[in-house]
């Protein structure tokens, strides 16, 4: 199982949103675009579904941009993969035909989609965001 590249790109932006959350300064798309090389338009596509979903916000105005809508404590990366991705339920395997060897594939599939479910639920942007910053001060040492 990967991490799709719309989820990771959701992700890299909101953590540059919840690294300027405190300051309460929006960032621009061509701001976090850059600062994760994340395409313009593709950022801007993934942006309105999270805005759409009450992850972020948008504001107006030459000093404009986006926001996180809640504080990045309150925010699981559950919310966000399955706001991304769409996450149904239902898997492929459960909409096959059901034969014995198909219903212990779909069971433990089920497990699957059960443990990644509660690693996503554990953790938040904030999570990700103090991660980012220990490996970030880390290298920083590292070339002195």
């Amino acid at each position: 199982m990967d991490l799709s590249c719309k989820s990771e790109y959701a992700l890299l932006a909101l953590i540059e949103l919840s690294a300027r959350y405190a300051s309460g300064e929006p960032l621009q798309i061509r701001q976090i675009a850059t600062q994760q090389s994340i395409p313009d338009r593709y950022l801007e596509q993934l942006l309105a579904i999270l805005r759409r979903a009450g992850l972020v916000r948008s504001q107006r105005g030459a000093r404009g941009g986006y926001l996180l809508a809640r504080d990045p404590w309150s925010i699981t990366l559950f919310e966000v993969v399955s706001c991304i991705e769409g996450l149904d339920t239902q898997t492929d395997m459960e909409k096959s035909p059901q034969t014995a060897a198909g219903m212990v594939v779909g069971e433990v599939w089920q497990e699957v989609r059960q443990a990644a479910e509660t690693v996503l639920q554990k953790y938040t942007l904030q999570d990700l965001l103090e991660r980012r910053n220990v490996k970030q001060q880390l290298d920083i040492m590292y070339y002195i």
